[in-house]
């Protein structure tokens, strides 16, 4: 018997986003970017915006479905990029066929990003063009090419930020202020980075120092400077008590300086921790003019401490991190099932519509993914989801848990 198959040819309307209108024309949209926040890199905005509009209406199978830019943002997270954000949504909304940017580095700075979002705009069948790579992420050897290159752009990212790092750290141990901003009580002048008392504001300081030695709590000294109507070093109203307790705890005080009080985990995340000694730190004794004496700066640091430790908030004799440990449902309860460390609450991307809370083990995201490599986040939802269905299964074989 004689089987007769008649075959249906693909249309290209298929391979488009099903939401989409059929159009003869492919909706073609840009991103620019530029990652200084100088006038030669503004400059540069300018032009790409111009370059791609010009692009894009000159060629005759395209139309432009938008110019999508963020001006002297980072480039190392996407989620920090609204332009970028908007972008995405409108590919998935079936507004845009096909992206074209610079380069990887100009769309996304790590792989992960890089990836993620190609793969998220490849399921609604937008492709995304990368002029200087010459790559088309819609062909079979697109994402292959993308993989490998975006690779290389995140170690170029980290090469540069240990740079960065190095250069900042031998300023630093010459004794060149770095990242001071200034503080309540002192003037400062960025040109010659030097540091002079603001009376006004030095009341305030001394007047804080006065009545925590006298025995009062940040809290009450903070509602005392809102009665009398003093505002806090960032011009509100309302003082907190670790307002006040910064204050108290300010070396600038008694003229000194202490450099690298924090550090950056990755240059990736830009997630930054307190230094408890895992990087170097540079002290600078007499720099400036103090406004509270060492001896009542030493005694108000004595209380302090006695009270956080009372508290139990301190760092321990080990030094090592003591936090909240019962905030969340599930705090201090999850543990890595590849190296035995506790899972962190953490949520992702907090300003977008792709908002969402995940556990993730604590030492990959201090640390680093090397130190953990198999973790991955666990979305809250599938943890509550599980730990309600073991009770159930635990109250069906055991009927003693109901009493």
């Amino acid at each position: 018997m004689n089987t007769k198959v008649k075959v249906i040819k693909a249309s290209n309307t298929g391979a488009r986003n099903r939401n989409a209108l059929h159009l003869d024309l492919k909706r073609v949209a840009a991103y620019c970017r530029v990652s200084i926040d100088s006038k030669d890199q503004l400059e540069s905005y300018k032009s790409q915006v111009d370059y791609y509009t010009n692009l894009i209406k000159n060629n005759k199978n395209w139309t432009l479905a938008g110019i999508y830019a963020d001006e002297a943002t980072t480039g190392t997270t996407a989620t920090k990029r609204v332009d970028f954000m908007r972008l995405i949504s409108d590919c998935q909304n079936g507004d845009i066929d096909m992206i074209i940017t610079k380069s990887i580095s100009r769309f996304a700075r790590n792989t992960l990003d890089t990836l993620k979002y190609v793969r998220l705009l490849k399921e609604n069948n937008v492709g995304v063009v990368f002029e200087e790579e010459n790559i088309d992420t819609l062909t079979m050897d697109g994402e292959l090419l993308l993989t490998i290159l975006s690779s290389v752009t995140q170690q170029e990212v980290e090469n540069t930020s240990a740079h960065v790092k190095k250069g900042l750290k031998m300023k630093m141990k010459k004794g060149e202020l770095i990242g001071f901003q200034g503080c309540l009580g002192y003037y400062y002048d960025p040109t010659t980075k030097s540091i002079s008392i603001n009376e006004e504001e030095a009341k305030i300081v001394r007047y804080i120092f006065k009545r925590y030695l006298e025995g009062n709590g940040g809290s009450a000294i903070g509602r005392e400077l809102e009665e009398q109507g003093y505002l806090t070093p960032r011009g509100k109203t309302k003082w907190s008590d670790t307002t006040v307790l910064g204050i108290i705890k300010n070396e600038k005080y008694i003229g000194d300086i202490l450099m690298g009080k924090t550090f950056t985990v990755d240059p990736i995340t830009k997630r930054r921790l307190a230094n408890f000694g895992e990087s170097d730190k540079y002290h600078i004794e007499n720099h400036h003019e103090p406004i509270i004496s060492r001896e009542d700066f030493e005694k108000a640091q004595e209380i302090r401490l006695r009270r956080a430790q009372n508290r139990n908030t301190i760092a321990n004799k080990d030094r090592k991190r003591e936090k909240l440990s019962r905030q969340y449902a599930f705090s201090s309860m999850l543990e890595c099932g590849f190296c035995g460390e506790i899972l962190s609450r953490r949520t992702w991307h907090t300003s977008s519509i792709y908002k969402k809370i995940n556990w993730q083990c604590v030492r990959s995201t201090k640390k680093g993914k090397k130190y953990c490599p198999h973790s991955k986040g666990i979305q809250e939802a599938a943890i509550e989801k599980a730990f309600v269905e073991s009770y159930r299964q635990l109250c069906h074989a055991d009927s003693t848990v109901y009493r």
